[in-house]
């Protein structure tokens, strides 16, 4: 307790202030001054905890290749394995255009009569096989295989120049550039050998046809 006199402070049960001699009872007294009490420290937040990085794993090596440029002689083969192919079901059609000519032969000796017999019947068998040529390999060289017959049994396919399937219309004018523009007369055996030798010397084996219709032909290695 304190004097409310002087502010001395008075022990518990004195009768006078021992400062101002001031009786307790007279003066009154007050009660001790709250003791403001000490702050706390400041708590320090938990130091983080970081997780220790992943180890990197090691860059793969980079495959070989399972992919690679078709030649002429595999072209080659596989073209001759197809037209074997397409010429079975043709074969019928070929006979029966023909032998519809021979009553027409033997009862006639003119040579204008001849003509007449066979030139409609040559050009009828022309463009039955370039009708069915045509839709045989742009059919088949478009459709999920991206190859015909003779190419499928030799692991090539045909691409476009980023590796992607082609469409019919790129895969008719792939044949349009190849197989057509070699049946044109004069130039077109002349043309051909050129897409050969191109099919074999350039540097992506790329014959004319692939380069109008920015094709490649493939092989699996």
């Amino acid at each position: 307790m304190f004097c409310s006199k002087c502010g001395a402070q008075i022990g518990e049960g004195a009768a006078f202030c021992s400062a101002c001699g001031a009786p307790a009872a007279a003066v009154g007294a007050v009660a001790a001054p709250p003791v403001a009490p000490a702050a706390a420290p400041p708590v320090q937040p938990p130091a983080p905890v970081y997780a220790a990085a992943a180890p990197v794993p090691p860059t793969p090596p980079t495959p070989a290749p399972t992919v690679g440029y078709a030649g002429f002689w595999l072209r080659l083969v596989a073209a001759i394995i197809d037209g074997i192919l397409i010429s079975i079901p043709l074969a019928p059609f070929y006979i029966g255009i023909f032998a519809s000519m021979i009553p027409q032969l033997t009862h006639s000796d003119d040579p204008f009569d001849v003509l007449a017999a066979v030139l409609p019947r040559i050009a009828l068998l022309l463009v039955l096989a370039t009708l069915a040529s045509w839709l045989y390999w742009s059919l088949l060289e478009s459709s999920p295989w991206q190859a015909t017959l003779g190419k499928k049994a030799l692991g090539l396919y045909v691409t476009d120049l980023t590796g992607n399937r082609v469409s019919f219309g790129r895969a008719s004018g792939r044949f349009c550039g190849g197989r057509l523009l070699g049946m044109v007369p004069y130039i077109g055996g002349l043309y051909f050998l050129v897409d050969c030798i191109c099919a074999g010397v350039t540097q992506r084996k790329q014959a004319l046809h692939d380069m109008m219709a920015s094709c490649l032909v493939l092989r699996k290695l």
